[in-house]
């Protein structure tokens, strides 16, 4: 399945792709959104709705996140081994986690926001692990049983701010300035992670391109190291790393500039595709 939280004539709604049209969920089901399905281990339920028509076309929505708000985003840092070359730095013993808040992503489509107080907005291409159901002290050899399904991520970094101090907070947590969609694919439907590639490219010219399986910490061993020190509940994120290739990597550094397009294509995923535009101050 994919599935897609979505804004339609200013209300919410959640629901099924089926022939570039959108199966209406929140009318059919008892769920109001697909964080709630998820929470309720409703993915079965979800399933059942490909019997239907569409309700009406993809292009009459805006599309959101795939979870709306969920209650942690966890990210990765430094995991993919061309991306820990290209910054000089040596493997890391363990993941560099550190979190974003939901606020600070958009939907498939939705401009991302290059703050004004910086000109240094790079682009990070990622894959996203979304979880199905709760997860805490999980061996890895069962780690992927708690996977609902995959995205594509955009993790904007504001690079000076990221600077500031040896924590990401700052620099990865601006209004706006990453993105997370299209949609979810669920985990029956999606390639192996080992078998995606991930593809970066800005206004049509590959910037980053890499198989997934180039990660330094495999996607199990991260729901098992992240599920060690926090309890994983449906719906959490987990956001994998980056290829090599990034913006302030490069001679002479590479800033995403408002007018540009930026996409991140994952074989079997999908393609998440966003305008840059510059914040506009109240």
């Amino acid at each position: 399945m994919r599935l897609v939280s979505y804004t339609r004539n200013g209300q919410p709604g959640f629901g099924m792709l089926r022939d570039g049209g959108v199966i209406q969920a929140q009318t059919r089901t008892e769920f109001n959104s697909l964080g709630h399905a998820l929470r309720a281990g409703g993915l079965r339920e979800l399933a059942a709705l490909a019997e239907n028509e569409p309700d009406f076309s993809l292009d009459q929505v805006t599309l959101e996140p795939p979870v709306v708000h969920p209650g942690k985003i966890l990210c990765v840092g430094i995991n993919y081994k061309a991306h820990i070359a290209e910054t000089g730095r040596e493997p890391p013993r363990h993941p560099w986690i550190f979190v974003r808040f939901p606020d600070s992503v958009v939907g498939h489509g939705q401009p991302m926001l290059r703050p004004s107080v910086s000109d240094k907005y790079d682009f990070e291409g990622e894959l996203a692990v979304i979880i199905g159901r709760r997860a805490h002290r999980v061996e890895r050899t069962r780690a992927m049983d708690f996977v609902a399904g995959f995205s594509c991520f955009n993790d904007g970094s504001v690079r000076n701010y990221q600077r500031h101090s040896p924590l990401f907070t700052a620099g990865k947590n601006f209004h706006r300035s990453g993105a997370f969609g299209p949609w979810l694919v669920t985990a029956d439907e999606a390639p192996s992670p080992a078998e995606m590639k991930l593809e970066t490219r800005l206004n049509g010219e590959v910037m980053q391109s890499a198989p997934v399986s180039d990660l330094c910490f495999d996607i199990p061993y991260l729901i098992e190291y992240c599920s060690t020190f926090a309890v994983l509940e449906p719906g959490d994120v987990i956001v994998t790393g980056t290829p090599g290739g990034v913006g302030f990597a490069r001679t002479p550094p590479l800033w995403m500039q408002p007018g540009d397009r930026i996409e991140v294509d994952i074989s079997g995923v999908g393609c998440l595709s966003n305008p840059v535009e510059q914040e506009a101050l109240a």
